[in-house]
């Protein structure tokens, strides 16, 4: 049996929007960030004078959504998954603390939603949207043609490599 590590599930994404928020910021139509990991040291070597290794460390508290900032005076955060199946995004995916941020910055007045890739197509979700589905069914995932129909499709080009902010003006503003 294979063995398989979910370490680097998502970093696809990651990486692409975090070109996309380079962009973004340096050309100042954006201020939007990857949150670091929170995590509590809990051993360090030092192999030389001049560098240290961290040998063990755990999550220090829950995280939110992967990324944060400001976009045309709102405040906007946002998660990024990747998804493998074909058919469905499982909710599983987000932690029951993610739908309750996404609901506490709704309820703020400012942005939350979903950068969604699945079947080789990139999609933003809204947040009201994640929650009305997860409050009105009882299913585990959305179905693909769901995103499909009520998620914003988002294109790709070579600067930015992911044009989401294009979706959020449509969208929000």
């Amino acid at each position: 049996m294979k063995n398989k590590s979910f370490g680097n599930r998502g970093m696809f994404l990651e990486n692409i929007i975090n070109d996309s928020n380079t962009y973004y910021n340096s050309i100042e139509r954006s201020l939007i960030y990857k949150k670091p990991t929170p995590i509590k040291v809990l051993n360090v070597s030092y192999p030389s004078d001049r560098s240290h290794l961290i040998d063990k460390a755990v999550y220090s508290s829950i995280s939110t959504l992967d990324y944060n900032g400001i976009y045309r005076g709102k405040y906007i955060e946002f998660d990024a998954k990747e998804c493998h199946s074909k058919t469905a995004f499982p909710l599983s995916n987000l932690k029951e603390h993610q739908f309750e941020h996404i609901k506490k910055v709704i309820k703020q007045g400012g942005i939350a939603f979903l950068i969604i890739f699945m079947n080789n197509e990139f999609f933003l979700l809204k947040g009201e949207d994640i929650i009305e589905f997860k409050n009105t069914t009882d299913r585990k995932s959305i179905d693909f043609e769901y995103l499909k129909t009520h998620a914003y499709k988002i294109s790709e080009s070579y600067t930015p490599r992911l044009k989401y902010l294009d979706i959020v003006d449509s969208v929000y503003f």
